[in-house]
């Protein structure tokens, strides 16, 4: 089975369609499958529910999918930085489900491992519990999360070989991993694919059997923060 695309646009074909819920893997600008977000856009699908970590900013990530309205509504953790998904949100144009992340990490993996849902601790007491159900467990309140079923998933890995088994560098693990599972079909978009046995099995984050279609890249690796500091004097 062929999975290597010569494009994101190719590896999309077939698969896009208007109201479908897309889990996007991504830890603030690190790790965000931005080429596959690009080529969403110029598919022009709309309607779009989002479980991700985070919004990305106005002019990156999954928020150039929110500069042409194509999301209707997104799961995530974290919504700052993000001009437009404000304005979106106050207005009325935007749905959001916050989750913490812990929560959300939790719900792809339970998608992925075809868990329909577990009980957490995380959020008794807040906004987050409304709604939810609520069960008592060695005298402590826990409230149920559903787990994520997604139509498609789209991460950024490192390298990839030809069956899909993916390697991902540090930070951009994080939520990566999770949300190639919890999809029906997963995209994933690499630096770099190398031939099938190359890859050390110890050193392989994800099987290929999770995925599905791979494309290889020019990635614009944005850096969220930097930080210095005064060098010290000898």
């Amino acid at each position: 089975m062929k999975k290597v695309y010569s494009s994101a646009e190719k590896a999309l074909e077939g698969l896009l369609h208007d109201g479908m819920f897309i889990a996007a893997g991504g830890f603030g600008l690190c790790g965000i499958p931005e080429l596959t977000l690009q080529a969403i856009k110029e598919a022009g699908t709309k309607d779009l529910t989002f479980a991700s970590n985070n919004a990305g900013v106005d002019d990156f990530g999954i928020g150039i999918l929110l500069q042409t309205k194509q999301v209707k509504k997104m799961i995530s953790s974290y919504v700052g930085e993000n001009a437009e998904f404000m304005r979106q949100y106050l207005s009325g144009e935007l749905e959001l489900e916050f989750n913490p992340q812990g929560t959300l990490a939790e719900r792809m993996r339970a998608g992925g491992a075809g868990i329909p849902g577990f009980y957490t601790k995380t959020g008794v007491g807040t906004v987050i519990a409304e709604g939810k159900d609520h069960r008592e467990f060695n005298g402590e309140t826990f409230i149920l999360e559903e787990g994520i079923f997604a139509d498609l998933a789209i991460v950024k890995a490192w390298k990839a070989d030809e069956t899909g088994n993916l390697v991902f560098r540090k930070t951009a693990r994080n939520f990566n991993q999770p949300a190639a599972t919890c999809g029906k079909i997963c995209i994933a978009e690499v630096e770099e694919i190398v031939p099938t046995g190359s890859l050390d099995p110890d050193s392989i984050h994800l099987p290929g059997i999770y995925v599905h279609r791979i494309v290889q890249g020019d990635h614009e690796k944005r850096i969220e923060q930097r930080t210095t500091r005064k060098r010290e004097e000898a």
